[in-house]
């Protein structure tokens, strides 16, 4: 990446913020003033680091710690707007970039990192931790930034230096381009239909599909996608088998096609480059030096979490296909089920069991009234409440914007949320910030957004959700509060900045305030009578809500159990798609299920280092929030005021600024089994 142009960094739209309340203002950024801004930035980056460095004065909290903590504040600024267009409205031109600055941002953070200089005040600091007067919160910070060196190579010799920072250059460049091939694979594929084709679908997946034609240049046609918002409603409803497999087989090969896009030769060099890096660092394996940071410490307590979930899940999951194969038989079939007949079978099960299906429980969730329950709940339990500001132009027009106030009506943060799927956007969901919350220094406040990738209703028409993608709003908007709660002090530690198997508990217990009965009762609306669901199909769902869990579980777990085979080996397998086979086979994975993300489009794992030997954090934090919630069901009140008290002190506001263990402790007194999270899911 390299540039000619002068940049005024205090005077540039993409560092200087001088849009309402505090945003960049989208409406002066375009595709190409990233790139010169990046090398500015960079460049600014770099002074500050070194005079960091180079100070002559006795190394002390403010003129080392602190310093580091508040340098880059415009390479941040830049970066948290650019990696906002690359997952949620890219183009060739962005995505160019993206494949240039991942690689140079990794190189830039490695020489951060191996700066000798630089490391030695940090180090003078830690040897004198103790001696410091220190409060908790700034104890943690500096153990945690000088462990943060060593695992990034600070005390390698420089031929060691040399290689790893090599390495996460490559690592970083290998990860975008895996997840720009997933992006390619998903966009380029659609299933066009006409109306003949439709048998079984109910009017929102036709609706949906019918925008997704038109959106394509279809109009008139109805186009199957890879959106899971299209391809799972579509596999659960369609009576035509033959086009059930074919959405099945595109949406399982993504990443696997040949060609540009095919991500198999990506998968075997970034494993091998993990296993090098674990060996230069001096670590066993690459899960090992990935979990000496995290509440599980090591793989066999990953693996002491999953195995017995595994074996209960593929029980569950047998009985459940002996059913299935049950009903496709008194259906008329003679074909033995195959994995795109268990989600069509399965909602016959759920019918024939308790009476109702999916497609019922579409007009009461409708999106807004979804969103009204989110804010809703974050307002009984803490306090907080959101108002809409509209007219202010963000990264694309779906985007709505939120002003997020105390209950004294002062500012707390903004809240950016993108609810509808497009052809520019990563699929899946997520939650991210543009900025994030602290006290050092100048201080600052959250502005958090939400992605998501709902199909996109017709014009003058209510987007209607299903209960998976309900909870899954739910579940980012947990993520939204982590981040607009915090309260503390140093930026490292703020809001979601804490170990990957923690990060997930204030996200899925959130989840749980869906289904709470007074929740649904009021904002789960019939979307043209705006009735309250009836009582009998509340009853029904909740009854229902551990339907499934042998399947969901499997394709879960499978997933967790193949990224920790990958990771937790000294060497990289050189054939990572038959070795993905291989151990899918030891685990007597059904053939009738597929891993939730197959390993050419384990974005969580090979789009970057985020959830890699970490997908198991999700069942980890899993078991946290299973017992998190148990405490409210304790009391009686799913908005017991002390417990809210104590959730958003310990769990939502404290960020990374202790011990996650000593947090979740604070709050429940205790740490718990795996035996809530077991039984919630209906395994036991």
């Amino acid at each position: 990446m390299s540039s000619e142009i002068a940049v005024d960094l205090k005077s540039n739209p993409l560092t200087l913020w001088n849009g309402p309340l505090g945003l960049p203002d989208f409406s002066r950024i375009g595709d190409g003033d990233f790139a010169p801004v990046f090398e500015a930035a960079l460049k600014a980056h770099e002074v500050e680091i070194e005079a960091i460095a180079g100070n002559p004065d006795k190394p002390t909290v403010e003129n080392t710690l602190a310093a580091l903590e508040l340098s880059g504040d415009v390479l941040d600024r830049v970066s948290a707007i650019f990696w906002c267009r690359a997952g949620a409205h890219t183009n060739k031109t962005i995505q160019a970039l993206e494949r240039d600055i991942s690689p140079r941002m990794a190189r830039h953070y490695s020489a951060i990192s191996m700066n000798a200089k630089l490391f030695a005040r940090i180090d003078d600091l830690y040897r004198r931790r103790d001696t410091l007067g220190l409060d908790a919160e700034t104890l943690r910070v500096l153990e945690r930034t000088w462990k943060g060196f060593v695992r990034a190579g600070a005390k390698l010799d420089e031929e060691g230096k040399q290689r790893l920072a090599s390495i996460n250059e490559e690592l970083a460049g290998l990860g975008a381009h895996f997840g720009q091939n997933v992006l390619a694979d998903e966009a380029d594929w659609a299933l066009f239909l006409d109306v003949d084709d439709l048998a079984g679908l109910p009017e929102f997946v036709k609706s949906a599909m019918a925008q997704a034609a038109e959106a394509r240049g279809q109009k008139g046609r109805y186009a199957v996608t890879l959106s899971r918002s299209i391809y799972e409603p579509f596999t659960t409803f369609s009576e035509r088998r033959d086009l059930r497999e074919k959405a099945y087989r595109a949406f399982i090969m993504r990443g696997e096609n040949g060609g540009d896009t095919d991500n198999s030769g990506i998968v075997a060099k970034t494993l091998a480059l993990r296993a090098e890096k674990a060996r230069l660092l001096s670590y066993e394996n690459y899960a090992a030096l990935k979990l000496d940071d995290t509440m599980a410490k090591t793989p066999s307590a990953v693996m002491a979490l999953l195995e017995p979930v595994w074996d209960k899940a593929r029980e569950k999951a047998a009985a459940d296909e002996a059913e299935l194969q049950r009903i496709a038989a008194a259906s008329g079939s003679n074909d033995k089920l195959a994995a795109w007949d268990w989600r069509f079978y399965q909602e016959k099960l759920r019918a024939e069991k308790y009476a109702f299906d999916e497609a019922e429980l579409k007009p009461y969730l409708q999106l807004e009234r979804v969103i009204d329950a989110c804010f809703d709940v974050a307002n009984r339990l803490f306090g907080v409440s959101f108002v809409e500001k509209k007219g202010i132009p963000a990264w694309h027009p779906d985007v709505r914007l939120f002003e997020v106030k105390n209950a004294d009506g002062s500012h707390r943060a903004l809240f950016l949320a993108d609810y509808f799927a497009r052809s520019s956007k990563r699929s899946g969901a997520w939650m991210s910030s543009l900025q994030s919350g602290y006290k050092l220094g100048k201080g600052s406040s959250p502005i958090i957004y939400n992605i998501m990738n709902f199909a996109k209703p017709a014009e003058g028409e209510p987007a209607l959700l299903s209960l998976d993608e309900a909870r899954t709003l739910f579940h980012e908007f947990g993520h939204a509060l982590h981040g607009m709660l915090t309260e503390v002090t140093w930026p490292s530690v703020s809001g979601t900045s804490v170990s990957r198997d923690f990060v997930e508990l204030p996200s899925q217990l959130y989840e749980h305030w869906l289904t709470v009965p007074q929740v649904l009762e009021k904002h789960a609306l019939h979307f043209k009578t705006g009735e309250p669901m009836p009582k009998a199909l509340l009853d029904k769902m909740l009854a229902a809500k551990t339907f499934g869990a042998g399947f969901a579980t499997v394709e879960f777990a499978a997933s967790a159990l193949v990224d920790m085979a990958y990771h937790a080996r000294a060497d990289a397998p050189s054939q990572p798609l038959a070795f993905e086979a291989e151990t899918l086979k030891a685990l007597h994975m059904p053939d009738t299920i597929a891993m939730r993300h197959r390993t050419p489009h384990f974005q969580h794992v090979f789009s970057g280092e985020g959830y890699s030997a970490g997908y198991y954090s999700y069942m980890w934090s899993e078991v946290l929030d299973a017992d998190a919630f148990s405490a409210f069901e304790e009391t009686g009140n799913a908005f017991d005021p002390a417990m809210a008290e104590r959730l958003r002190k310990y769990i939502y506001s404290a960020g990374g600024s202790a011990d996650p263990e000593a947090l979740y402790t604070h709050f429940r007194g205790k740490m718990p089994t795996a035996d809530a999270m077991m039984e919630k899911r209906g395994l036991v």
